[in-house]
């Protein structure tokens, strides 16, 4: 089984934790970045043959991780893996409100988890990694909001608007180095997550498109965690991933 590696960012939880238990295979590292660990996901990968990494961590803090994702990756033969993929997953989106009613603390935390981190993580990604011989790509997950404004969320649409930007820049830069990386920004549709949880949950009066996701839920329009997963490494899998390096998981997958 040809060696793969990936990292893979909100792996504890949601569609995180599907995409990581469908990742545990032989022959692949799995390397998790979250707030908390997984036990079950341990248990999975020593059942399969897989290596897990899960690193503890705050990506509202992300330049610890990033550094030592970079020494990390350093530390790997140019040669020992067939492909390595980042998957920036992870991400948060603050309560509900118009962006003069926001906790300033809230919106920090907001941009650096759901944009600075993927800068982060992207630079170290690609600076330890762009003398390796076999495959890279980098799956940023986006979101149809960085795309169609919402009120009430201007921190987390901009942020994904902002991964976007990020991606379409990567995939020019990428492409004028021998052996470049291929990146998408790939919006994954509407999961039955913790953050659906959220904006059903948000004040009406705050949030004026609450109605919008409640009905979702009641007329049975949200996709599981392990569906979503299945349908975004489907589109991790495209011949044509990265072409072009913004797309949707309805449209690809």
């Amino acid at each position: 089984m040809a060696a793969q590696l990936y990292i893979l960012t909100g792996h504890s939880r949601g569609m995180g934790e599907a995409i990581a238990a469908r990742l545990l295979a032989p022959g692949h590292t799995v390397i998790g970045l979250s707030r908390r660990t997984n036990e079950a996901l341990a248990k999975l990968a020593a059942e399969r043959g897989a290596t897990l990494e899960q690193w503890p961590v705050d990506l509202a803090d992300s330049l610890p991780a990033a550094q030592r994702l970079r020494d990390t990756l350093a530390g790997f033969d140019a040669k020992q893996f067939e492909r390595a993929v980042l998957i920036n997953n992870a991400g948060a989106i603050d309560s509900p409100c118009a962006l003069r009613d926001a906790e300033l603390s809230g919106l920090a935390k907001t941009l650096r988890i759901d944009l600075e981190a993927t800068v982060l993580l992207c630079a170290a990604f690609l600076d330890a990694t762009r003398g390796w011989s076999g495959q890279r790509r980098v799956l940023n997950i986006s979101s149809g909001l960085g795309r169609r404004a919402m009120a009430s969320s201007a921190a987390y649409c901009a942020a994904k608007a902002g991964m976007d930007h990020l991606t379409r820049c990567l995939a020019l830069e990428e492409a004028l180095v021998p052996n470049g990386a291929r990146v998408l920004s790939l919006a994954p549709g509407v999961i039955d997550t913790d953050m659906q949880v959220q904006l059903r949950s948000a004040d009406a009066q705050a949030f004026p498109d609450r109605e919008r996701f409640v009905a979702l839920q009641r007329e049975g329009q949200l996709t599981s965690a392990d569906a979503a997963a299945a349908r975004v490494l489907a589109c991790l899998e495209r011949p044509d991933f990265g072409d072009p390096p913004i797309g949707d998981v309805r449209e690809l997958a």
